[in-house]
């Protein structure tokens, strides 16, 4: 276990009770014991287990289990919650749930965590998920997208939002990285890539903001180069490290 980087850091959860706590003051529930949850987990498990007994029954115990366990899935088992008891499906009003048409140069910015990621959490910078190692500031991007627009392995590039409403977003100093991302599409982490996404760009129902596809546009960054190194094989056949770069003259890429 490694060493805390100060002593002043707080747990997720005493955060979010700290918050509440100074939200609400003064508290006039006494079943809503923040001070007891944050200082004893087993007390949140406790609650987790009545409030879901089918699948966290006997919560505290299980969880030590080698392997611990298995919440089990309905659906699985054919087993259809509903009120006919049986599957039910749902047509969407519409193919495309974008909110946003393609346009020359306009990219579909999809956000992600990495392997060593929780939430907003970032334990460290080795994503083995994707191969990646050192740095979160990267743009992935498909290798014949990448070649369209100019770009070359390692390049810095700025991301600027393209939400067609006057408000200028973007996020500077990522590294271009060959990906298998879907044509037209690109990738970059959470929550660095937060200021790119428009507040009223979200799902119509659950107001969940739309982190898997948001405009933007790709603007190089002057000079400069960065080595991002790989752990293992690359995901682009044929591509393995990033060798040297040539530079061009800042302009907006067309997609």
């Amino acid at each position: 276990m490694e060493k805390p980087a100060s002593e002043h850091l707080k747990s997720e959860l005493a955060i979010v009770a700290g918050m509440t706590k100074a939200t609400l003051l003064p508290n006039p529930n006494p079943k809503v014991k923040w001070d007891e949850w944050t200082g004893d987990y087993s007390k949140v498990r406790d609650l987790i287990a009545k409030t879901y007994p089918d699948e966290f029954y006997d919560f505290n115990a299980r969880m030590f289990q080698p392997g611990g366990f298995w919440r089990g899935n309905p659906a699985h088992e054919r087993i259809w919650k509903t009120d006919s008891g049986k599957a039910e499906f749902t047509s969407p009003e519409r193919l495309s749930s974008f909110g946003f048409e393609d346009r020359q140069g306009r990219y579909r910015l999809l956000t992600m965590r990495s392997n060593d990621q929780f939430n907003t959490t970032i334990y460290g910078f080795s994503d083995r998920l994707r191969g990646l190692e050192g740095r979160r500031e990267v743009l992935l991007i498909h290798l014949d997208d990448m070649k369209k627009a100019g770009l070359e392995q390692g390049q810095r590039v700025s991301l600027i939002g393209d939400a067609d409403d006057s408000i200028d977003r973007r996020v500077e100093g990522l590294t271009v990285t060959p990906f298998n991302m879907p044509p037209g599409c690109i990738g970059g982490y959470y929550p660095e890539m937060n200021p790119h996404v428009p507040l009223d760009h979200h799902d119509q129902l659950l107001k969940t903001p739309a982190f898997k596809s948001v405009p933007v546009r790709i603007v190089s960054q002057g000079e400069g180069r960065i080595t991002l190194h790989r752990a293992g094989p690359s995901p682009i056949s044929g591509m393995s490290g990033i060798g040297a770069l040539s530079l061009f003259k800042p302009e907006v890429l067309e997609g």
